[in-house]
C-alpha cells in the first residue's frame, strides 16, 4: 500500500508533519478540523511539503524521524535545501554537547 509523509503549516507558523495513505482526504481532514488535535486549534493549515512511499510503514518511519528535527532542518527540507540538512543535524549535536 502507497504512503506519504507530509508536513503542513498551521496558521500561527509552526509545522505539522505526519503521514497518510490518502494524502487528499488527510489534507481535507485536517482543514476540516477532523485531523488531530495539534492541527484543530491552528487552522487553517498549508501543505508545504510531501514524499510518497511504495509502503505506509516506510512513510511512518520517515514521519517519526522528522518529527525529531528541529524547525531549521524542516525548513530545510521545506525549500529543498539538501545540501543543508547534515549541516544543521550536526550544529543541533554541538549545541546538545554544549549543554
Amino acid at each position: 500500500m502507497n504512503g506519504y509523509c507530509y508536513i503542513l503549516e498551521c496558521t500561527d507558523g509552526s509545522y505539522y508533519v505526519g503521514s497518510t495513505v490518502d494524502l487528499e482526504r488527510r489534507i481535507s481532514e485536517h482543514q476540516l478540523g477532523l485531523g488531530a488535535a495539534y492541527t484543530r486549534r491552528r487552522r487553517p493549515v498549508r501543505l508545504v511539503w510531501y514524499e510518497s512511499f511504495s509502503r505506509i510503514d516506510a512513510a511512518y518511519a520517515r514521519e517519526k524521524q522528522i518529527q525529531n528535527w528541529g524547525r531549521a532542518k524542516r525548513k530545510a527540507l521545506i525549500e529543498g535545501r539538501t545540501a543543508d540538512l547534515r549541516r544543521l543535524a550536526q550544529s543541533y549535536a554541538d549545541r546538545l554537547g554544549d549543554e
